[in-house]
């Protein structure tokens, strides 16, 4: 068997075949023979002649320790649909590539598993390389079909640097809470560009949205889509509730401060002498996680606290029943007993004379009907807590970006529901299909 027709066996290049081999200082050079007689812009459109030609390279798999390099002649053309003169699209390779496209799936697919730093020893190039690659990947795979169909979104932040720097993140409940977009910022206009990308059409298509108590991403929606209904995230809601629990302790804990303590008499105890008074103050802050607690995951210690609260009507304790009733809001069985219930919770609040509850009863209030509309729909956002979760992990798994950009690419890489093939599974699947 001829080299050359080993190594067609082996690469089954699309478009082309190998018509020389060459062993060179850098690595084994593939001569590569054209199929097609027209040259073909990356647009698409196909040229009648060739404006001039050249030699390239592109980078291959590795075979064995030696690098694998693909060597063409391209040619350029002048295409009428991108006014301009253009080097021809080549089957084996993306546009501006010098790499081929197996070399690229497989540094992708490594990219959704590991960092860049691993995939650039293990494949022997460059760190900005492994970047490009993934971000032609990325620009090939995502395009404005993703955002079509979008009914049921979901709106979050992600702190990705030091010194406040955020990503606002974009997903779509109803695929599994798939990444449809993410731009840098949290604030309202970042939100307004999504709108804006989203066009007239797919923003009359949504129907409802998901986010959190904040006003930026608020106000973009008013004034983009104001007819979906917004759904307040149950989460922020009752670390509302938690927060003004902790405030009420705080205040009694001061208070409890300054209760002079009981001075113990000096030398032994007798055996029928009572036990010595207890540091208040000093209770009452330990008490923080029996309050804001699930009351299904409290231990023995912790329940007995809630007793000793609600045996001393202590100010906490009622502070507790609040958010717990608010928390039932949530676990009611027909949504539709949702109204009447809010309402009993907020004249409840409204009476309980807790400052720190008060305050709180006035937020509610004021997000009544997104709290509603996110008992009604059964919509949260937890799915994008869990997303969150995960950029932070690609995050620290690279130790950082250099760029939002750059993230934002391994975002879409990762959680925008993009698969990539290795080649094994490209030519099983050829195989299988032959």
């Amino acid at each position: 068997m001829r080299v050359t027709t080993a190594f067609n066996k082996m690469l089954d290049l699309p478009g082309a075949w190998v018509a020389s081999v060459e062993f060179a200082e850098d690595g084994l050079v593939l001569g590569l023979g054209r199929r097609r007689a027209r040259p073909v812009c990356p647009c698409g459109r196909r040229g009648t002649g060739s404006y001039d030609r050249s030699v390239r390279r592109w980078r291959h798999l590795d075979w064995g320790r030696s690098k694998v390099w693909l060597q063409a002649q391209v040619r350029r053309l002048d295409c009428r649909a991108c006014g301009r003169v253009r080097t021809e699209q080549v089957p084996w390779a993306r546009p501006r590539a010098r790499h081929s496209r197996d070399f690229e799936d497989v540094v992708a697919w490594l990219a959704q598993h590991t960092d860049k730093s691993t995939i650039s020893t293990l494949l022997r190039s460059s760190w900005e390389t492994v970047d490009g690659i993934i971000a032609r990947v990325v620009g090939e795979q995502i395009d404005s079909a993703r955002l079509a169909g979008l009914v049921r979104i979901g709106v979050d932040e992600v702190s990705y640097r030091k010194g406040h720097r955020f990503l606002t993140v974009v997903a779509d409940h109803d695929q599994g809470g798939r990444v449809v977009w993410a731009g840098e910022g949290r604030n309202a206009q970042v939100l307004e560009g999504f709108y804006d990308q989203l066009g007239q059409a797919g923003c009359a298509r949504l129907q409802a949205i998901s986010l959190d108590l904040g006003g930026a991403y608020q106000k973009a929606t008013n004034t983009k889509v104001p007819h979906v209904r917004q759904c307040a995230d149950p989460f922020h809601v009752i670390k509302l509730a938690n927060e003004a629990i902790d405030k009420t302790r705080r205040v009694a804990w001061n208070q409890a401060r300054q209760t002079p303590p009981v001075k113990r008499a000096r030398g032994r105890p007798r055996k029928d002498a009572p036990a010595p008074a207890r540091d208040q103050s000093r209770w009452v802050k330990h008490t923080r996680w029996a309050l804001v607690k699930d009351p299904d995951q409290l231990k023995p210690s912790q329940l007995e606290v809630l007793h000793e609260l609600r045996r001393s009507n202590s100010v906490l304790y009622r502070c507790w029943q609040l958010k717990e009733g608010l928390r039932d809001l949530y676990r009611l069985a027909d949504p539709t007993d949702a109204p009447t219930h809010l309402h009993w919770w907020l004249a409840w609040a409204c009476r309980c004379r807790i400052p720190r509850v008060r305050t709180l009863a006035k937020t509610i209030r004021a997000n009544r009907e997104r709290i509603l509309a996110a008992v009604e729909l059964g919509l949260s956002n937890s799915k994008l807590e869990g997303i969150n979760s995960k950029i932070r992990l690609i995050n620290h798994r690279g130790y950082g970006h250099h760029s939002a950009a750059a993230l934002i690419a391994m975002i879409y890489l990762c959680c925008g529901g993009i698969t990539v093939q290795l080649p094994t599974e490209t030519r099983s699947a050829r195989d299988l299909a032959g």
